[in-house]
C-alpha cells in the first residue's frame, strides 16, 4: 500500500531484457531515500508500478517487471537515463497523506493538453471511457503514482491541477504532450462500481438470500 505523495525520483541506470521480462537498475537521487534505507523484498512504486527490490549494490536498486506489468503500464517506454517517481510501502502507523494507492496500475494515459497559468499548469490526459466512468470530479487519481485531485472529468479524459512543487519534485513537470503516463484508479470507486454491477445482475442479493 502507497500513499501517492513521492518520496523522490531516481535515474534508470540500466535495461537488460530477460526471457520473461524486464530487469530495471534504478539509483535514487540524493534528495530521495538512499538505498541503504531499503531492503531486498522491499515493495516500491516506480512511476506508480509497485515493484519488488530483488538486488541492493553500489547505491542501486534492481527491480524485475513481468510481461504483463509491461503491457499494462509505461514501464516500457523507460530508456537509460530516464528520470522516475519513487515512493516506499506505507508503514503501519504513518501519516497518509495522500490517497490509497495499490501500485496496481490499471492501464495508461496520453497527456493530451498543457494549459500554463503562470507558475501553475492544468495537464489533461486522454484515456479510454472505461476509466472515466470511475472517476468524478474533486475524487483521487494516482498519475505517475502521484496523488492528485481530479478538475474536470469528460468522456475519454480528464484534467488535474499542479502546483509549482508537484512539477519541480515529481516526472510531471518533464512530460510532454503525447506522452504515456501510468494511471491507477481509486480503489473506492472500484469496489462500489462492483457492487453496484452484482446488484444489477442479482448476484448480492442471491449471496444474501442463501445465507439467511
Amino acid at each position: 500500500m502507497f500513499t501517492g505523495l513521492v518520496e523522490g525520483q531516481g535515474i534508470v541506470r540500466l535495461l537488460k531484457q530477460e526471457p520473461a521480462g524486464l530487469r530495471l537498475t534504478i539509483r535514487p537521487n540524493d534528495d530521495c531515500f538512499s538505498a541503504t534505507e531499503t531492503a531486498i523484498g522491499d515493495s516500491i512504486a516506480i512511476c506508480g508500478c509497485c515493484l519488488t527490490v530483488v538486488q541492493i549494490a553500489d547505491g542501486n536498486l534492481d527491480f524485475e517487471a513481468g510481461e504483463e506489468t509491461l503491457s499494462k503500464t509505461s514501464l516500457g517506454d523507460l530508456a537509460e537515463g530516464s528520470t522516475v517517481n519513487l515512493e516506499r510501502s506505507l508503514a503501519v502507523g504513518a501519516r497518509l497523506g495522500g490517497h490509497f494507492v495499490q501500485g496496481h496500475v490499471d492501464g495508461v494515459a496520453t497527456v493530451d493538453q498543457i494549459d500554463r497559468s503562470g507558475e501553475w499548469v492544468d495537464m489533461w490526459f486522454r484515456v479510454p471511457p472505461e476509466m472515466t466512468n470511475l472517476m468524478v470530479p474533486k475524487g483521487s487519481v494516482a498519475v505517475d503514482g502521484i496523488s492528485l485531485t481530479l478538475v474536470n472529468v469528460e468522456a475519454d479524459r480528464f484534467s488535474v491541477a499542479l502546483i509549482p512543487h508537484t512539477l519541480d519534485v515529481t516526472t510531471l513537470g518533464q512530460r510532454d504532450i503525447g506522452q504515456r503516463v501510468n494511471i491507477e484508479l481509486d480503489i473506492l470507486g472500484k469496489y462500489v462500481s462492483k457492487m453496484l454491477n452484482g446488484v444489477s445482475q442479482g448476484s448480492i442479493y442471491n449471496f444474501t438470500k442463501r445465507n439467511l
